[in-house]
């Protein structure tokens, strides 16, 4: 019932009409523009700002640019890479060479390897006393499944959440390590351990067959320990799991060493620009200076916008890449990696296509037991606000999160409620009648410059709080109106054209 309110749900995209190729070609070139003009005025900014900013954020010497300085200050990117360096590029390898010997081997107890493995390298780093509260978590919630009552295992995964922002539960967890860092990491592998038990609780609340319950504490152990998408994801959903680790014809372990190669060529790729990026523009530590913020030149404004979103984008595409290799080299498809942001156009699309795993996830154990779309319009309303809220709970319950989520929200509502008029015989009819289809394609593009826009400003309420997200809207909507306003809705118009185009051309 789920599988086919799911498939109900996620309907094929609408039809885009062809345009001329010479019109494609000028979106092409004012986009491409943009992005390099605004660009090389953060770079601009970045070199007669270098010196305050040194002093005040402590930028690091580059390490592959001759007389560049790097940008540390953003958390995760800093977090994970120093991570990968010490610890997780060799645990990833360790769990890589014990599933190849166990395939090989004794192929029949791989999944008990694997397992135990998931275990060990998550003892190695985050203690005794990290692995037992994984493990209280992990039972708490295995206790309440049995019960299979969704309703009670929705609110002990809640209650587990609410642990990870108690104060004194913090301080006692900060006090087992030396390091912040740490402690965080056993804070983001407790969050994935949330999203992965509560899969396997609602599966096992929803199946009718009498699977015995050791073989389903197996599984469960197996899925929450599977060490490449222990820390940091993505999510792959309980279902899903089991069901790819159980195929004994599994094609995918066998995957020919030039296309690992590439694979790997890749990810090194995307690690270099991404160093590369925080070497030329200092946009984080900018964005942390409230002050030469408001200063800065409006073309800077709009780069410096592009390049927190792109960075954000090409670090998950280093962060979900890694992992999703080793996933792949043990028979196992991964969610699909995120779609550039600068071809995104919607709401709808970006929670579509950035984090593909946490969007299935939402969708099968939110979106679609709660109504979905089979109740109209209010219950898309209903089903979808509760997504956003786990969503904004989830990530940490901050006001910004709550500002960012009700954003993205709103956004998602605006754009099912304008496309559900649209759909109206007699407005369809109409709107056929009266515009060819390259000129409904261009209006499409028109309405989703002010989305995009709006998009950009969610996620930079969710990179920076709500003061960035103030300053953006100040600068460019209020202080700006028209001079700056009107050309940056040009661009992300030209943005919008460049992303329907990709969708046309790679349904």
């Amino acid at each position: 019932m789920h599988n086919q309110a799911k498939q109900r749900f996620q309907k094929p995209p609408l039809h885009t009409a062809a345009l001329p190729v010479w019109e494609i070609g000028f979106y092409l070139l004012l986009s491409a523009g943009s992005h390099l003009y605004s660009f090389y005025e953060v770079y601009k900014v970045s070199k007669d700002y270098e010196e305050e900013l040194t002093s005040e954020f402590e930028f690091e010497q580059g390490f592959f640019i001759w007389g560049f300085k790097k940008d540390p200050t953003d958390f995760e990117w800093s977090f994970w890479t120093e991570w990968g360096q010490n610890s997780l590029i060799w645990t990833l390898i360790g769990h890589s060479v014990v599933s190849k010997v166990s395939r090989m081997c004794i192929p029949k107890f791989r999944v008990w390897f694997l397992t135990l493995y998931g275990l060990l390298a998550s003892l190695f780093l985050l203690g005794l006393k990290g692995l037992a509260v994984v493990l209280l978590h992990m039972a708490l919630s295995y206790t309440v499944a049995m019960l299979r009552v969704p309703l009670m295992s929705w609110l002990c995964s809640l209650l587990l959440l609410y642990t990870l922002h108690m104060s004194s539960l913090e301080e006692m967890q900060r006090s087992w390590y030396k390091t912040e860092n740490e402690y965080y990491l056993l804070l983001f592998s407790l969050a994935m351990c949330c999203l992965r038990y509560t899969s396997f609780s609602l599966e096992y609340c929803w199946q009718n067959s009498g699977q015995k319950s050791y073989k389903s504490f197996f599984w469960f152990t197996a899925y929450l320990f599977y060490y490449p998408l222990f820390h940091n994801g993505p999510i792959i959903n309980y279902e899903e799991f089991t069901l790819q680790m159980q195929r004994q014809d599994s094609s995918v372990v066998q995957t020919d060493i030039c296309t690992v190669i590439l694979t790997i060529a890749r990810i090194f790729l995307w690690w270099l620009l991404a160093e590369s990026m925080i070497q030329f523009m200092y946009m984080h530590a900018i964005q942390s200076h409230a002050t030469l913020l408001e200063i800065v030149p409006i073309w800077a404004l709009g780069g410096l916008a592009l390049a927190q979103v792109l960075f954000f984008y090409v670090k998950y595409l280093v962060l979900f890449g890694v992992p999703a290799l080793i996933v792949k080299l043990d028979g196992i498809e991964a969610p699909r990696l995120p779609r550039c942001v600068s071809t995104m156009y919607s709401f709808t699309g970006m929670w579509r296509h950035f984090d593909v795993g946490l969007h299935r996830w939402l969708i099968r154990y939110i979106y679609v037991p709660m109504g979905g779309s089979q109740h109209g319009f209010l219950g898309k309303m209903f089903s979808s606000g509760l997504a956003f809220g786990f969503v904004y709970y989830w990530h940490g319950g901050h006001d910004y999160l709550l500002n960012w989520a009700v954003l993205n929200w709103l956004g998602v509502i605006a754009e099912n409620g304008v496309k559900t008029v649209a759909s109206f015989p007699p407005v369809q009819g109409l709107i056929e009648q009266s515009l060819s289809a390259g000129m409904i394609r261009r209006g499409h593009a028109f309405l989703s410059a002010f989305c995009t826009a709006m998009l950009i400003l969610s996620n930079l309420v969710f990179l920076g709080g709500n003061h960035i997200g103030r300053i953006y809207w100040n600068r460019i909507f209020v202080q700006g109106w028209p001079g700056a306003t009107i050309p940056i809705l040009v661009f992300l118009y030209c943005f919008a054209q460049i992303g329907m185009e990709w969708e046309r051309t790679h349904p």
